[in-house]
């Protein structure tokens, strides 16, 4: 095994500590009748200094960090295909009446039916 590991290991066997002397502490309290306040000062420094190494730990078991990239997807695409809003399609609009076709409708009801 390596070092990263055997700290990562140690690191989370002392935040397991910590957290279970924190809760042995406060049932200690509870027994004792005694207002929580704080933590005792070894307990908070083994929760960051366990903390500190997990991180450690992991950031060097974890390896080189890759960039991501937000816009793998889009690089295939053209601009048509990347500005193509179906929901944004208007069909009724004031083209038709240029058209020499166009009937005017007697109504707002009949947009859609010309006759």
């Amino acid at each position: 095994m390596s070092f990263p590991r055997v700290l990562l290991t140690v690191g989370f066997i002392s935040l397991f500590h910590s957290a279970f002397s924190a809760a042995q502490h406060r049932s200690y309290l509870r027994i004792t009748s005694q207002e929580f306040t704080t933590l005792p000062l070894d307990i908070v420094i083994q929760a960051v200094g366990s903390l500190f190494a997990v991180m450690w730990g992991v950031m060097c078991i974890a390896g080189n960090l890759r960039e991501i990239q937000a816009a793998a997807e889009l690089n295939n695409s053209t601009w048509e295909t990347q500005m193509n809003l179906p929901s944004f399609y208007i069909f009724n609009h004031r083209q038709k009446a240029l058209s020499s076709e166009y009937v005017q409708s007697s109504g707002k009801g009949d947009l859609e039916n010309p006759e």
